[in-house]
């Protein structure tokens, strides 16, 4: 992974080219990510993604195709608080 300085050098040279392109589907795409620079550029340093929350609503969207057929939604609740709660339920007959 490189460097963020070096990154940011990289990201403003290919900007640059791209808004002097004659494609215009790359000048599109520069001024896109330059209305949204403040905010990549801010993701990037405080290293936030939703990638988290798109995995867990995937785990999630998982669980709710085993819960079809419940009557109520307090199954899939429940199942959800089992699977990503971090509660350890010790079954009988079982180690811990």
């Amino acid at each position: 992974m490189l460097p963020f300085a070096d990154a940011l050098d990289l990201l403003e040279a290919w900007l640059q080219w791209a808004e002097t392109s004659t494609l215009e589907p790359f000048r599109e795409l520069a001024r896109s990510i330059d209305r949204h620079l403040d905010a990549i550029l801010n993701s990037l340093v405080h290293e936030l993604s939703n990638a988290r929350v798109e995995s867990l609503n995937t785990r999630i969207r998982l669980l709710t195709r085993r819960a079809f057929g419940f009557h109520s939604a307090q199954p899939l609740i429940g199942m959800a608080m089992l699977s990503f709660g971090g509660l350890q339920v010790l079954l009988p007959g079982r180690p811990a």
